[in-house]
């Protein structure tokens, strides 16, 4: 394995290591809690009994040596009692707590700032990191999988913080954490690995672990320890089923890459059957128009040479008309001078009368025979509509009709009516 677990541990220190230790650790191990040296030491009684020494000397003797002696004694007291207050100084550090004890019993706590412990048997046990996030890695090997499948490492990463102090340090300490915490990190881990089939192995990375966190907090709560942050960082798979999963994953990406393929030369086929519909439909659309187009001009032509026609017909009529009324009002005139002879010849009666009748008969047959002769052609049916096949036969048939009859002894008048 490339990674280790992190290692807890608490180290011995003078006061001037203590910072460098707790923020920086120790041979790349991590140090929550310090037990500083005690500095203190009895030099100064000594001292002091020097003094009063020299106290007894000055009051029991007299002169120069008395003055020597007093000022000797005031020196060494002075001296005793700056050294008494220095050494009852003590500095905490802002982000952590000091442990007192006195006769080595935990008696409370030191909040960071200075302080004096006058007595000697008060004194700082330990001062612990109590501010800080202190992360702490746990690479689990040999995780089995819901198959039974070992993985090759789970990496696990936490971020835990002293709360209670004086717990942590009269329950269990730094170094009895260390194996605690590992215990409990290796069974979370296993658990949960359990509960994951190997295929699914790679969802561990960033994953929820939320409940693993509760879990850890209940255990080590008793401790004065709350883990404050937890996740899963990286998961390795045995090397056997790593190759298996690439080959997977390459045939993965093969089938996609081929479906993405597929689906481009499917759209690109209906792209191309639909401009070819697209076309044909332009096409048909064209060849529609044009064929209303030559109806609609078929239905002009026949139009205009009915219209030729009737007109022509019409002129036939009317010339026949002005005929017979011209021959019509001959004989009638006839008959007026014939009738205004007859009164002149009332003996021959008879025979003007048989004269006249005569006359008439032949004006009749005249009439009758140089009367137009209609032509009905049915051009449509029922509903009014004109069929473009009876349009184009009435237009063949109209001139050999007109031509035929207009050689005759008659004239034609084309009468088209509808059926």
């Amino acid at each position: 394995m490339s990674r280790e677990f992190s290692k807890i541990k608490e180290s011995l220190a003078s006061w001037s290591e203590i910072r460098q230790l707790l923020r920086g650790g120790e041979s790349g191990q991590i140090v929550p809690v310090v037990i500083p040296k005690d500095r203190r030491g009895f030099a100064w009684v000594a001292l002091l009994l020097l003094a009063l020494y020299l106290v007894g000397t000055a009051l029991l003797g007299g002169g120069v040596l008395s003055l020597l002696a007093a000022a000797g004694a005031v020196f060494f007291l002075l001296t005793a009692l700056v050294w008494l207050w220095r050494r009852a100084i003590v500095e905490i550090e802002e982000g952590t707590t000091g442990v007192r004890s006195r006769w080595g019993a935990i008696v409370g706590t030191l909040a960071p700032g200075r302080h004096y412990l006058w007595l000697p048997w008060d004194r700082v046990d330990a001062v612990v990191d109590t501010s800080t996030e202190i992360p702490y890695s746990a690479p689990i090997a040999a995780c089995p999988t819901a198959e039974n499948v070992p993985l090759k490492s789970i990496e696990f990463f936490l971020k835990f913080r002293i709360v209670d102090p004086v717990a942590f340090v009269r329950t269990i300490g730094a170094g009895n954490f260390d194996l605690v915490l590992s215990s409990a990190v290796q069974d979370a881990i296993r658990q949960r690995s359990r509960r994951v089939h190997t295929e699914r192995a790679y969802d561990l990375r960033g994953s929820d672990v939320g409940d693993m966190q509760e879990l850890l907090t209940r255990q080590l709560g008793r401790y004065g320890v709350r883990i404050t942050g937890a996740n899963i960082p990286d998961v390795q798979l045995p090397d056997q089923y790593q190759q298996h999963l690439a080959t997977r994953e390459k045939v993965a990406k093969e089938l996609s890459a081929f479906e993405r393929e597929w689906e481009l030369t499917r759209k690109r086929r209906i792209d191309t059957l639909l401009m070819e519909i697209e076309r044909a439909k332009k096409t048909r659309d064209a060849r529609i128009v044009e064929v209303r187009a030559a109806a609609n001009t078929a239905r002009k032509d026949v139009a205009r040479m009915l219209e030729e026609h009737e007109t022509q017909a019409q002129r036939v009529r009317w010339e026949i008309e002005a005929k017979g009324r011209a021959e019509l009002t001959s004989a009638e005139n006839e008959a007026k001078g014939l009738r205004r002879l007859a009164d002149s010849y009332r003996d021959n009666r008879a025979v003007l009368q048989y004269e006249l009748a005569r006359r008439r008969l032949d004006v009749g047959a005249r009439l009758a025979e140089n009367a137009p002769r209609p032509v009905v052609v049915r051009t449509g049916g029922a509903s009014g509509e004109t069929s473009p096949l009876a349009t184009l036969l009435l237009a063949q048939l109209l001139p050999q009709l007109a031509a035929e009859h207009s050689t005759g002894n008659g004239q034609v008048r084309p009468s088209v009516e509808p059926n």
